[in-house]
């Protein structure tokens, strides 16, 4: 008899949609940056995003327990570092390589996970996760992997681990919590951060303009979104499998900017298919595989 291919759970299907709607921004926020610094924007739309939330939660913001206060200031601060650290690096490197180093987040989730949660990521979740990660390459290009590694290199290496934590930070302390107050405080302390940023770097304060008002807007409706969900969904689904589900977000960029007009080069395409292919592999439970990694734990057992 043959095995099904598993159904994505709701959750899945959740943190998918959001992947989708987040690859569709860039041509928003790269307006956006046309008309104001990036630790200004972020702390704008961060802020935005929380007095979003918080109108949805309405009187359960009056229920904030200490877990909530500490692991939502936690993650908001992980969340904001992860974008100006990204877009400090923009400064001295090119969006290809930024996008390459950035990427590493992807195989560092599972790592961390192991490490914080105790959880070793299933041997088909490491096949997905490499797919992805190849995926990924491909879409930076091949100027992208060059060895050098500078300032603008080294800052986006540090947001991608930034991005990674934030990733298992969710999954660590998404039980037990409410995921409307949590977000809040999320995006209420990523605000602050990213704020405090802007003196501290001597970011300029930008001009009144509805062109980035409207962005931050949006924007800000989007990150009120997608942390919700996150917080939601990464309540089951585990941080490796929630990795490759973000590596598609380049993906639905691509096809955003396709629409547009943009072209598509076979490198492209072929990290496309990749991405898309690490997330089925991921997926995947096959009998063989199962049976032969329960004869390998018994026999572990035995020799213990």
């Amino acid at each position: 008899m043959k095995r099904k291919f598993p159904m994505p759970s709701p959750e899945e299907l959740a943190l998918t949609g959001v992947t989708v709607l987040w690859g569709g921004t860039f041509l928003v926020l790269h307006t956006a940056m046309q008309h104001c610094g990036p630790r200004f924007f972020v702390f704008v739309r961060f802020m935005m995003a929380a007095v979003f939330v918080g109108f949805l939660a309405g009187r359960k913001l009056l229920d904030f327990n200490r877990r909530e206060i500490w692991a939502g200031t936690l993650i908001g601060v992980t969340l904001a570092t992860g974008y100006v650290l990204q877009s400090a690096g923009l400064h001295d490197i090119t969006s290809s390589r930024s996008a390459f180093i950035t990427a590493l987040y992807v195989p560092l989730v599972p790592i961390f996970q192991w490490a914080f949660l105790r959880r070793a990521p299933h041997l088909m979740s490491w096949l997905g996760i490499g797919l992805a990660f190849a995926g990924l390459v491909c879409l930076a290009g091949p100027a992208a992997l060059s060895l050098s590694f500078g300032r603008g290199d080294l800052l986006t290496l540090c947001a991608a681990i930034a991005i990674a934590i934030e990733i298992v930070l969710i999954s660590l302390y998404a039980r037990g919590v409410d995921s409307l107050r949590i977000t809040v405080m999320q995006l209420f302390a990523g605000s602050l951060f990213a704020g405090l940023m802007v003196p501290v770097s001597g970011e300029v304060l930008p001009a009144f303009s509805w062109v980035w008002i409207a962005c931050a807007l949006a924007l800000g409706g989007l990150s009120a979104l997608v942390q919700v969900v996150m917080n939601w969904a990464q309540k089951s689904v585990s941080p490796t499998k929630a990795a490759v589900i973000y590596a598609g977000e380049p993906v639905w960029g691509g096809l955003v900017g396709w629409m547009a007009g943009d072209h598509l080069p076979p490198a492209t395409l072929l990290g496309a298919v990749l991405i898309v292919g690490g997330v089925l592999t991921s997926e995947l439970r096959p009998q063989w595989l199962e049976a032969l990694l329960g004869r390998s734990s018994q026999a572990l057992t035995k020799n213990d």
